[in-house]
């Protein structure tokens, strides 16, 4: 047995254990061997609940509640299953719980007392006295049913718990040790020290806050018989991609450090700490350090805020009723109001007891509906707010037939609480033009009336309005954001079907309806002196005009290939069917997401697959469609007089718009890679490169950069920026563990993503790689019953996050069309203010 106390300096440098205690011997050589045996039968990386049941405690004991004092104390057990073997990094964890102890400020230093005596667990005066307990033990049966008994009561006191790397494999039998530790490492995990890439997702976790997002370091890595994330709260995460994890590899999520508050204390493991060098590391003392401070009550931490359970998904709409809108249209925005009140429009598509008109030789053709609704939270009642008469209802059918047009999008003036001022993006019906099947989109200002709960008619200013052609569709894109300086972003659809390229580029000059071609997305994104395909930035006014901020990617006055070529619109150009995009006001970073076209694999001829993409915007540019897609991969031209011949390979740095419908510049602004982009084989995609940089496009030669999602029907949605207000009085907010992350989904809910993203302020700007993601298919849950079909999603003012449900069916409402919305169930930070030892966390 060995105590060590900060008071008496000989202890500094721990001396060798001289093993355990003589009167446990006998039970430690039973368990030793019955160890052994499990261990052969690989049952000691099993979970408890496929082990023996957990004997009867025999012992109760009252521990002082909350145990510890202002005194603060740490004790480090290190007792070992097998007699005279102790792991190899008990000296080394040692000195440096008793270093971090000694170090710091004055109110975060503690005390530091080290034993292999289990006996201590079954005295109620001993183990009063420590304010958290750390395991620093080698695995196995390390307790008797009495200590362990006196572990759990110190637990359920308020205790503070530690479990360091080997100490997830102690009390192999204990159902409740499993719970206190969180996951049992699988049958196989590798051996050998590993380098690797520790991803660091939590960014306030006093155990994580100071480290490197990217942490790169030495270790043994565990693997996990069940993957704890969503029951525990992953702090931190290490990339497979970086090393080698052998067999029982957990994919992309891979916990390596996690907390909870548990029966009744706080319960933080790390599965690092399995060298004795990493206890010399500055940053694994830090992440130690953290855990301590938590677990001693010396701050406080949120546990609970990626824990599945502490969420509610709610549906705040019914189903219509029969024939009618009232609650919702064919759900395609929202926005959230000072007040909290949501505005959520409907594109236009019909229910099935409405007509649908096809026929261009009718008047009616493509006539719809398109609707504001608003939901208000303190009544819980949905009201209908305005119609339209909207170009965007021609039901399903193939692309020569449907149309996406319609209500796309809406925002509120950010002086709303004031002036009343509501911007619809929409095509309305009376600006079709039957002949040339050419459509006016435009962007307009409402007066919403408090006093009557509806746009005020008579209240339409047109600010910005541009042709489209609607004898193909799709791809109508709609989104609008604000930034903190009062400029307004609009997202705009391609418009064009890539059907007549085989689903790659869409850059066939043919065909083309009365001149028009509806095929060649370089007459329209890949234009500089067209506004669809693209992100447009203007400055409203108060009379209803706009003026055009600096920054954006043209003038409209540039004298470039004879002047006359640009519009001073464009803030970003070479985007497909940028549907949500939406602006983190704190930075005034434009985020966005795209569709991409419908190849299904790459091509050797022709270039990428349909790639969906999200992008961090940090200045105006061109994102590459129809030229270059996902981080700068070329496209194959074409051109006539045979579209079908593959030319030579696009130049991402030096574009060239060359095609014969092309009215803009020819030579165009260089392409900015991407962030994140995904096809049906996986996401991030890439190949190797030949000397010009031209991928080589081979399945067999494919490398995946974004394991954490995959492709399929593929619909990016973008999501907001959280951000978190301490000062928000709503109970029911998510937490500050998702402040800075970028919500990124997919229309879809299969292997699509639905995921929270960390990027790198200092590469994000250029196409950066996300450097964390945390699925919220747990949390925004997807399913039929659930939030299948994701179309928007938005943060409140108050916090909590609604979600538009589309539906099950398209171009039309139905009745799993729905708002939602998700909120948190967790709770505050523990342990309670008032029961920290030393002053405020």
């Amino acid at each position: 047995m060995r105590f060590t106390s900060h008071h008496d300096p000989s202890h500094h440098k721990p001396v060798r254990p001289r093993g355990p205690n003589a009167t446990r011997g006998r039970r430690r050589i039973l368990a030793a061997s019955l160890t052994a045996a499990l261990a052969a039968a690989g049952l000691l990386s099993s979970p408890a609940a496929g082990a023996l049941p957990a004997p009867e405690p025999r012992t109760t004991m009252s521990i002082t509640s909350p145990p510890g004092s202002a005194d603060v104390r740490v004790l480090v057990f290190y007792g070992s299953a097998a007699p005279g073997e102790e792991s190899p990094v008990v000296n080394a964890g040692i000195a440096a719980i008793e270093r971090i102890g000694l170090s710091g400020p004055a109110d975060r230093r503690f005390t530091v007392e080290a034993t292999d005596d289990a006996s201590v667990f079954t005295s109620e005066r001993r183990l009063s006295r420590f304010n958290s307990v750390v395991f620093l033990t080698g695995g196995g049966d390390v307790l008797d049913p009495d200590q362990e008994s006196g572990l759990e009561a110190y637990m359920k006191a308020g205790g503070g718990f530690v479990g360091i790397h080997d100490a997830a494999r102690a009390e192999p039998y204990s159902d409740w040790f499993t719970g206190l530790i969180g996951a049992r490492p699988a049958a196989s995990s590798p051996t050998s020290v590993q380098r690797a890439t520790v991803e660091v997702g939590d960014r306030v976790h006093p155990a994580t806050k100071d480290l490197p997002v990217e942490w790169k370091r030495p270790d043994r890595w565990l693997n996990w018989a069940k993957n704890p994330s969503g029951e525990v709260h992953t702090v931190a995460r290490v990339r497979e991609s970086t090393y080698q994890p052998g067999q029982g590899a957990a994919g992309w999520d891979h916990p390596v450090s996690w907390c909870r508050d548990y029966d009744g204390g706080r319960s933080f493991y790390t599965a690092m700490g399995g060298t004795a060098s990493s206890y010399d590391e500055t940053d694994f003392r830090a992440h130690l350090r953290g855990a301590l401070l938590w677990t001693t009550r010396m701050a406080r931490a949120d546990c609970k805020a990626t824990i599945t359970a502490n969420y509610r998904a709610e549906r705040l709409t019914q189903a219509n009723q029969p024939g009618q809108n009232d609650q919702i249209g064919e759900p395609h925005g929202l926005v959230t109001a000072p007040d909290g009140r949501v505005f959520y429009i409907g594109r236009g598509g019909a229910d099935s007891s409405r007509p649908v008109v096809t026929d261009w030789n009718d008047p009616n053709v493509g006539k719809g509906t398109g609707q504001v609704h608003v939901y208000d939270p303190r009544t819980r009642k949905v009201s209908l707010a305005g119609e339209l008469t909207v170009f965007g209802n021609k039901g399903g059918g193939d692309e020569l037939v449907k149309v996406e047009e319609g209500l796309l999008g809406i925002e509120l003036d950010p002086g709303f609480a004031r002036n009343g001022w509501v911007y619809l993006h929409y095509t309305p019906h009376s600006g079709v033009d039957r002949d040339t099947r050419v459509a006016q989109r435009q962007v307009s200002r409402f007066t919403f009336d408090e006093a009557t709960g509806r746009l005020a008619p008579g209240s339409e200013k047109v600010l910005l309005k541009w042709p489209v052609q609607v004898h193909s569709c799709c791809h109508a894109g709609g989104g609008m954001a604000w930034d903190s300086q009062g400029n307004l972003y609009i997202a705009t659809g391609d418009n064009n079907s890539s059907g007549f390229s085989d689903g790659y580029s869409g850059n066939n000059p043919q065909p083309a309806y009365k001149g028009l071609s509806f095929a060649d997305a370089r007459r329209t994104a890949g234009n500089t002196n067209n506004l669809n395909g693209k992100i447009l930035r203007i400055h409203p006014e108060p009379d209803g005009t706009y003026t055009l901020p600096e920054g954006n990617l043209f003038t409209g006055n540039e004298s470039a290939e004879g002047g006359g070529k640009t519009r001073g619109e464009i803030y970003v150009m070479g985007v497909r069917n940028p549907a949500r995009i939406s602006v983190d006001t704190s930075t005034d970073v434009l985020y966005a997401g795209w569709v991409g076209p419908d190849a299904g694999a790459p091509s050797t001829t022709w270039g990428p697959a349909k790639y969906d993409t999200f992008a961090v915007i940090t200045k105006a540019g061109n994102r590459g469609w129809p030229y270059c897609m996902g981080n700068k991969q070329p496209y194959r031209d074409r051109n006539l007089p045979d579209p079908s011949k593959p030319l030579g390979w696009y130049d991402c740095d030096h574009p060239k718009n060359e095609s014969p419908n092309n009215d803009g510049l020819v030579d165009l602004p260089p392409v900015t890679g991407n962030n994140i982009w995904y096809s049906p084989q996986g996401g991030g995609p890439d190949f190797p490169r030949n000397a010009d940089g031209v991928p080589s496009y081979k399945e067999s030669e494919s490398t995946y950069a974004l394991p954490w999602l995959k492709g399929g029907g593929q619909a990016a949605m973008n999501g907001p920026v959280y951000r978190y207000d301490a000062a928000g009085p709503n109970p029911a907010k998510w937490p500050a563990y998702w402040d800075g992350k970028w919500f990124v989904g997919d229309f879809y809910d299969a292997d699509q993503p639905r995921n929270a993203v960390l990027t790198d302020p200092r590469t994000h700007g250029d196409g950066g790689l996300p450097v964390h993601a945390e699925s919220l298919k747990k949390i925004v849950p997807v399913g039929n019953d659930h939030i299948r079909n994701l179309m928007d999603w938005e943060f409140g003012p108050d916090g909590t996050l609604y979600v538009l449900d589309y539906g099950r069916g398209f171009f039309t409402s139905d009745a799993k069309s729905a708002l939602w919305r998700v909120t948190y169930t967790g709770g505050g930070a523990t342990p309670a203010a008032g029961q920290l030892v030393r002053g405020a966390a």
